[in-house]
């Protein structure tokens, strides 16, 4: 669900469906009074209680459910995304983890005492969570409301204070949470700020205790760069190229079923969808009919997929360009249409499509596609495959279809990916105890659960002498002194 991937530059031909419009930029001087009007408000919420911050997430988890049929009209005049779809991939995970965050803020607020070492006996240690202070959150388009209201919960459970900055490529969710955030907070708490280039340059610009980006690999370089200016921490999460590998073992018909779901849905506008297949080439065939055959029962039959209500569209006129010159590259160079196409439309339709024999040398398979576009390519050697993948920067999410155990742990050991479901696709980002994020180019740092809230928070280390023989290793080093020092080192050694 999570990060955009070459879709999240700002864009001023964004056309949604619906009556909203991208916002102006916002003035930087009224960026910088948000930002100093939030300093004590952050120095304030360092004391504040599980139950307090409790409160907070009972009420925008309660805002959820009042607003949900706006959220529903939202997404769909921003992109045409169906309203179960919006439930499942936008109102789902939010609940879910603010659900999560009440049930154990507590115990993840709660000082972690420290057992002294040998070199230590005589001091009390403990570790306590405090929050980081000033946070900013970058949230991207591809699924506005969860990936801006999910790092929100992480940071409010943190007891940080947030300045939030939407996409503008969906305005019509942007304006919703800016009313919503309004509903809920004080601007010296969490605030909205909407704009595009200029508007993230000013934010980025401010001295942010934490910066959240989601985005792609791209843009997180130049949000990393500005970090770096203040010494901000930063949490990234990226995008890349999400493999799969279908083994000759794998349940055809579960990996068809779950991949082309994966694949599909939100148009494929997803960083952890499935990006390329590499399928044993003793099934490819039939895993090819397999996943022609889920689509017929997930979108209906090829004729009439572009009235299906419950398939979303792409975001907007330019990405929709793109996604058709990924195709018309891919088939110049050779690649097979096994189903689909990117015919010319006016709601920028683009129907499932499954490539197979694509070449190396295309650009679908050197870009992250972010579209409804689904290489299928084939291995015989596992080894090879792997190879392949590895050869390639690590991605942020890898798929693996098999029975075969031994397959499945050479896959898991020789490859590195931010994330990995075995027979399924995509279903780790719901799981709220499992840390999510990517690696390297796939991003830095980890949320969701209590990974979100370590990731807004800081591990501060408090240790208190009691009794320790901590000024025998002190000036003057007399004969005793230095005797001493040796048979510590000694009996340490």
């Amino acid at each position: 669900m999570s990060a955009t991937a070459p879709a999240d530059t700002p864009d001023t031909n964004a056309a949604p469906h619906g009556p909203a419009h991208s916002p102006g930029e916002t003035d930087s001087a009224e960026i910088k009074r948000l930002f100093d009007a939030q300093l004590d408000t952050a120095m304030t919420l360092r004391r504040s209680s599980a139950r307090e911050r409790i409160a907070k997430l009972k009420r925008l988890r309660a805002l959820m459910f009042e607003r949900r049929e706006d959220i529903m009209a939202a997404c769909h005049a921003d992109f045409a995304k169906p309203a179960a779809e919006v439930e499942v991939t936008e109102i789902l995970p939010v609940v879910e983890e603010a659900h999560h965050a009440m049930r154990k803020l507590k115990s993840w607020m709660k000082p972690e005492r420290k057992r002294p070492t040998l070199l230590m006996l005589g001091t009390s240690a403990r570790v306590i969570n405090e929050p980081r202070g000033r946070c900013l959150i970058i949230s991207p388009w591809n699924y506005p409301i969860n990936l801006s209201f999910g790092p929100l919960v992480s940071a409010i459970a943190a007891g940080n204070t947030v300045i939030l900055k939407p996409s503008e490529l969906t305005p019509n969710c942007a304006q919703l949470m800016a009313e919503m955030i309004g509903e809920l907070f004080d601007e010296t708490e969490v605030a909205v700020v909407q704009g595009a280039v200029e508007t993230s340059q000013s934010l980025l610009a401010l001295p942010f205790d934490h910066m959240f980006f989601t985005g792609s690999p791209a843009v997180g370089k130049i949000v990393m760069r500005a970090a770096a200016e203040h010494l901000s921490s930063i949490t990234l999460e990226l995008g890349g190229k999400s493999p799969v590998i279908v083994d000759a073992s794998a349940n055809l018909t579960n990996a068809a079923r779950t991949l082309v779901w994966g694949k599909f849905a939100n148009n494929g506008q997803t960083c952890i969808a499935p990006d390329y297949v590499y399928v044993h080439e003793d099934v490819r065939q039939a895993f090819v009919e397999e996943c022609i055959n889920a689509l017929d029962k997930l979108y209906g039959k090829t004729e009439g997929r572009a009235a299906n209500g419950d398939y979303c569209r792409i975001v907007n006129q330019r990405h929709y360009e793109r996604v058709r010159g990924l195709l018309d590259d891919a088939r110049e160079r050779g690649a097979q249409l096994a189903t689909g196409d990117v015919p010319a439309n006016d709601d920028r339709y683009v129907a499932p499509t499954l490539l197979t024999d694509v070449g190396d040398d295309a650009r679908i398979m050197e870009e992250e596609i972010f579209g409804p576009l689904l290489p299928i390519l084939t291995y015989r050697d596992l080894d090879a495959a792997i190879a392949r993948i590895n050869a390639r920067p690590k991605p942020l999410a890898l798929y693996i279809y098999a029975k075969d155990q031994g397959v499945i742990d050479q896959v898991v050991a020789t490859t590195s990916a931010g994330g990995t479901c075995i027979n399924t696709a995509m279903l780790h980002f719901l799981h709220g105890q499992l840390p999510f994020g990517g690696v390297n180019n796939s991003g830095i740092g980890n949320s969701h659960g209590h990974a979100g809230f370590k990731a807004f928070s800081h591990e501060r280390s408090v240790l208190q002498d009691r009794f320790s023989l901590a000024f025998l290793f002190r000036p003057p080093y007399n004969a005793f002194t230095r005797w001493f020092i040796r048979f510590s080192v000694r009996w340490l050694s």
